[in-house]
């Protein structure tokens, strides 16, 4: 596997083929065009002798080409500090705890290094985009916004970042956050977020939840929270989507709320969590799943019980009809202590911890991670494999699109702006040995 290192900025593409292509939707193979960063036209594939070895051409001889993943939910401030302090109980406040004494100690030359091992990795991983969440609190600062924002330039030839200045503290408990949110948001910060449940009471969650939404109204923003991370809805700080909804909807935000983690509903009547569904699909919230941190975490208090598994209900989410996407979350720190940026991996836990299998359900897994993640982040417009849209395209060492998330092929090339700035390669031999 190589590294492409990335440039200090974008550069022209010049224009490029993909010969011989295969869309995931589609059985005949393509030629897809690109110029100027765009996707030019997609033609039949002409016949091979028909186009002369080149440098403006890669033959994908019948691989799968994709629009670049989409990582919505990303703590790259926060990634690789596993190795440094785990998690002391492996319990959600556990692992706020000893984030929240790591980050004391954090200077811009750590984060910048730990951030910058993940934006690589979800690069070679197919990644060409990335919703990160940087801390913002009194302890912290601005340090993370900052530096997250000094590596969306930095990384701009080989990925996008959205940044999203984010309260894990809380705010009404933290004096001094909603300041620090505005100063992130004059500075530069993409999205709003926040965190309902890191409140002291349900009434201070909800004056959040107002908080962050008036923000986003004020800025001109999309408002990203944390919410309803429990095994239950006992505590009613973990039982505020609905609200959520109430506010987004009165307010005409719908297409730019979204919900991570969504674990408690899990818990409720079905009834109970089929109302809340559809609250969210009228309202035009979306939810990310963030399977790898919801089933480390959840359930730690279930020693006299059989342990829940607490992961976001995904097919009544589909079947409401609410715009649902999964991510990685954190990677190797206190919340998750595996991970490598790898939407694949996500897809194929989420797949089989929530019930996910055959043809259709693993297609509509493999669109959490693409379209339907490009949705949540605003970029459905530019997204796909078509004419009009970003040449931030993948080519999987694959020619079965249905076996995509079972098999997590390599990312032959990676392409962002029509330039390849990523390849990996493997070569296995297998040999059989039959008596």
């Amino acid at each position: 596997m190589s590294r492409t290192p990335a440039p200090s900025s974008p550069t022209a593409a010049a224009p490029l083929v993909l010969r011989r292509a295969r869309r995931a939707a589609d059985r005949a193979l393509c030629d897809i065009h690109l110029a100027e960063g765009r996707v030019t036209a997609v033609t039949p594939a002409a016949e091979p002798a028909a186009h002369p070895r080149a440098d403006d051409a890669i033959d994908c001889a019948g691989r799968v080409v994709l629009p670049g993943f989409v990582e919505p939910h990303l703590h790259l401030d926060k990634a690789h500090l596993d190795a440094v302090r785990p998690n002391p109980d492996g319990t959600l406040a556990g692992a706020i705890s000893v984030t929240a004494a790591l980050k004391a100690g954090f200077t811009a030359e750590d984060v910048r290094a730990r951030a910058s091992r993940v934006l690589e990795d979800a690069v070679l991983n197919g990644t060409t985009l990335v919703r990160a969440h940087p801390d913002v609190d009194p302890v912290v600062g601005l340090l993370g916004v900052e530096v997250l924002a000094e590596l969306r330039e930095r990384y701009a030839a080989v990925v996008d970042l959205q940044v999203v200045a984010f309260p894990q503290e809380g705010v009404l408990r933290t004096p001094g956050t909603e300041a620090l949110l505005r100063a992130a948001l004059g500075k530069g910060a993409d999205v709003v977020g926040g965190c309902t449940y890191q409140e002291e009471t349900v009434a201070d969650c909800r004056a959040q939840i107002r908080l962050v939404l008036d923000l986003a109204e004020e800025y001109g923003v999309p408002a990203d929270l944390h919410a309803d991370f429990g095994d239950d809805t006992e505590d009613p700080r973990y039982a505020l989507a609905g609200y959520v909804a109430e506010e987004t909807a009165r307010r005409g935000l719908g297409g730019r709320v979204t919900l991570g983690h969504m674990t408690s509903p899990a818990a409720l009547p079905r009834a109970e969590r089929l109302r809340l569904a559809e609250a969210l699909a009228a309202a035009g919230v979306a939810v990310v799943s963030l399977p790898a941190t919801d089933l480390h975490l959840g359930g730690r208090g279930d020693e006299e019980r059989p342990v829940r598994r607490g992961v976001a209900r995904v097919r009544e989410l589909w079947e409401a009809g609410v715009v649902t996407a999964c991510s990685s979350n954190n990677i190797r720190n206190a919340f998750t202590p595996y991970g490598s940026a790898d939407p694949l991996d996500t897809a194929l836990l989420l797949a089989q911890t929530g019930h996910l299998s055959g043809a259709d359900d693993l297609a509509r897994v493999l669109r959490m991670v693409t379209d339907d993640a490009a949705r949540v982040v605003g970029r459905a417009d530019e997204y796909g494999v078509q004419a009009g849209a970003r040449a931030d395209l993948l080519v999987l060492d694959t020619t079965v699109p249905e076996d995509i998330v079972l098999d997590r092929p390599e990312r032959a090339y990676v392409l962002k702006g029509g330039r390849v700035v990523a390849r990996s390669t493997r070569t296995r031999t297998r040999t059989l040995l039959v008596p």
